[in-house]
C-alpha cells in the first residue's frame, strides 16, 4: 500500500510585533539623522548645491541662463525620481534591501565626490560630478523614504514620519540659506579651487557616514520589508501602480502645491530690484521662509494624533491660498522679512497634511516608487513654475502678476481633495486604516 506524499505551501512569516512608544522614538531619531545627512550632502541644492551656484556665477563667469541651464540639466535625475523608487521597491541588492542600498550607494556617492576632488573644478567636471552623485543619492533617498514609509504605514504614524521627512529638508535649507553668504566670500578667496574641493570632501564624508549608518541601521528598518516575498511582478506591479486611483490626485496636489511662480527665481529680483534688499536681505528670506515651516511641523506632529487627516487637509489648503498675501503689503526689505515667517507658518500645516497623505495612499510594496514620484513632482512643477513665474515678471505685469497666479493655482487645489478616498483621510495618526487597494477609490 502506497501513501501519496502531500505537500503544503509554507506559511507566509509571521508580521512583525507592534513598536513600543520608546521604539517608535528611536526609529523616528534614527530615520531623521539619516535623511538629514542625506539633504545635508545633495549636490544639487543646501549646502553643497547653492556654493556651486556661486562657483559658476563668480569664478567661471556663466550668465543666469548659464546657471540655469546646468541647474536643468543637473535636475534630470529628479525629474525621473519614480524610477530610482521602483528600482528600490523591486531589487534587492545582495538580499540586503535597504541596508544594501544605503550602504552601496551611499559609498558610490562618496566616490563621485572623491572625483571632484581629485579634478580641477571645470564646467564639465562639475557637471558630471553633480549628475552623477544626483543619480546615486537618489537612491540613497529612496531606501531612506521608502523604508521610513512603509514603517509609517504598518505603525498607523504616517504623520509623524512625514514631519520627520519635512523636518530632514527644512532643516539644511535653513543653514544653506545662512550660510550662502559665508560659502560665497569662502569661494571668492584666492584658493577657490581648493575651496571647491574642500566642499566636496566635506560631501563625500557625509557620505560615508550615512553608508555607516546603512550598514549598522536597525533590523526592523532596513530588512524586514525586503525579506517578504514580492507577490508580483515588475510588470505587475506597474499596472498595479498606474491603476491605484489616489495616484492622480494626489500627484495633482503636489504638482500645484509646489509651482509658485512668485516664490522661486521672481522673488530674489522682486526684492533686490523693486524692494532694494541687500544679497544678504535676500538670503535671510529665503532661510526665515523655509525655517517658519518647521515650527508648524512640530506641531503637526501633536495635531495629527488629534485631527482627522480630512480636516487638517481641509484647513491646510485654504491657508495656502492665502500664504502669499503677506508679500502684497511689504514695502521694505524689513517687511518682506516679517512677510517671510508669516508665509512659511501659513504653508507648514498643508505641507505636513499633503506628505501625511501621501505616504498613507502608498501601495504595499511600492512606498519608495510612491514617494519618489511624489518628490519629483516637487522638483518639476519648482523649475516650471519658476519658467513661468520668470514669464509673467518680465512681460505680464511684474511680482504681483506672479505673486496673483500662485494664489490661484493654490485654489485649484481644494477641488481636488474632493476626490480623495475617504478611507484614507478619515482616521488620526495612530488609528489603522484600511490598506490602500490598487484600482480601489472607496467613498
Amino acid at each position: 500500500m502506497t501513501i501519496a506524499a502531500t505537500t503544503e505551501p509554507p506559511a507566509p512569516p509571521a508580521p512583525p510585533a507592534p513598536m513600543s512608544a520608546a521604539q517608535r522614538l528611536r526609529f523616528l531619531i534614527y530615520g531623521g539623522v539619516l535623511m538629514t545627512l542625506v539633504q545635508f550632502a545633495v549636490p544639487y541644492e543646501g549646502l553643497i548645491g547653492l556654493p556651486v551656484v556661486f562657483f559658476l556665477k563668480n569664478k567661471l563667469h556663466l550668465s543666469a541662463n548659464g546657471v540655469a541651464t546646468f541647474n536643468l540639466i543637473a535636475s534630470i535625475p529628479l525629474f525621473v525620481g519614480f524610477g530610482f523608487g521602483f528600482l528600490r521597491d523591486t531589487w534587492s541588492p545582495f538580499g540586503r534591501g535597504d541596508r544594501a542600498h544605503l550602504l552601496v550607494f551611499g559609498l558610490a556617492t562618496a566616490a563621485a565626490y572623491g572625483a571632484m576632488v581629485l579634478f580641477k573644478p571645470t564646467y564639465m567636471v562639475l557637471l558630471l560630478g553633480v549628475v552623477g552623485a544626483t543619480v546615486t543619492i537618489q537612491m540613497v533617498w529612496s531606501a531612506g523614504r521608502g523604508a521610513t514609509s512603509a514603517i509609517g504605514q504598518e505603525e498607523a504614524m504616517t504623520g509623524q514620519v512625514s514631519v520627520i521627512g519635512n523636518l530632514a529638508f527644512a532643516v539644511p535649507s535653513l543653514a544653506a540659506y545662512f550660510l550662502g553668504g559665508a560659502l560665497s566670500g569662502y569661494l571668492e578667496s584666492r584658493d577657490a579651487v581648493a575651496a571647491a574641493r574642500t566642499l566636496f570632501a566635506v560631501g563625500g564624508g557625509l557620505m560615508l557616514l550615512v553608508a555607516l549608518m546603512g550598514a549598522l541601521g536597525p533590523r526592523r528598518l532596513l530588512d524586514v520589508h525586503h525579506a517578504k516575498t514580492r507577490e508580483h511582478s515588475v510588470a505587475a506591479d506597474i499596472l498595479r501602480l498606474l491603476r491605484h486611483r489616489p495616484l492622480y490626485p494626489i500627484m495633482a496636489i503636489q504638482l500645484m502645491w509646489q509651482f509658485g511662480p512668485a516664490v522661486g527665481v521672481v522673488m530674489p529680483f522682486h526684492l533686490a530690484n523693486d524692494l532694494h534688499a541687500t544679497d544678504a536681505q535676500v538670503g535671510a528670506w529665503f532661510g526665515i521662509f523655509f525655517g517658519s515651516f518647521a515650527p508648524v511641523y512640530v506641531v503637526y506632529a501633536w495635531l495629527c494624533r488629534r485631527v482627522r487627516l480630512n480636516t487638517l487637509l481641509w484647513i491646510g489648503t485654504v491657508l495656502a491660498v492665502a500664504q502669499m498675501t503677506p508679500m502684497l503689503f511689504a514695502r521694505t526689505p524689513q517687511e518682506a522679512l516679517i512677510a517671510a515667517a508669516v508665509m512659511g507658518a501659513i504653508g507648514g500645516l498643508g505641507q505636513a497634511a499633503y506628505t501625511d497623505l501621501a505616504i498613507r495612499a502608498c501601495p504595499p510594496g511600492l512606498q519608495g516608487t510612491m514617494i519618489m514620484m511624489f518628490i519629483a513632482m516637487y522638483y518639476v512643477s519648482l523649475r516650471f513654475g519658476d519658467l513661468f513665474g520668470a514669464y509673467l515678471f518680465d512681460k505680464q505685469g511684474g511680482f504681483h502678476t506672479a505673486l496673483y497666479a500662485s494664489m490661484g493655482v493654490y485654489a485649484l487645489i481644494l477641488p481636488m481633495l474632493l476626490l480623495l478616498p475617504r478611507s484614507l483621510t478619515n482616521t488620526l495618526d495612530g488609528e489603522v486604516a484600511p490598506a490602500p487597494v490598487a484600482g480601489v477609490n472607496p467613498a
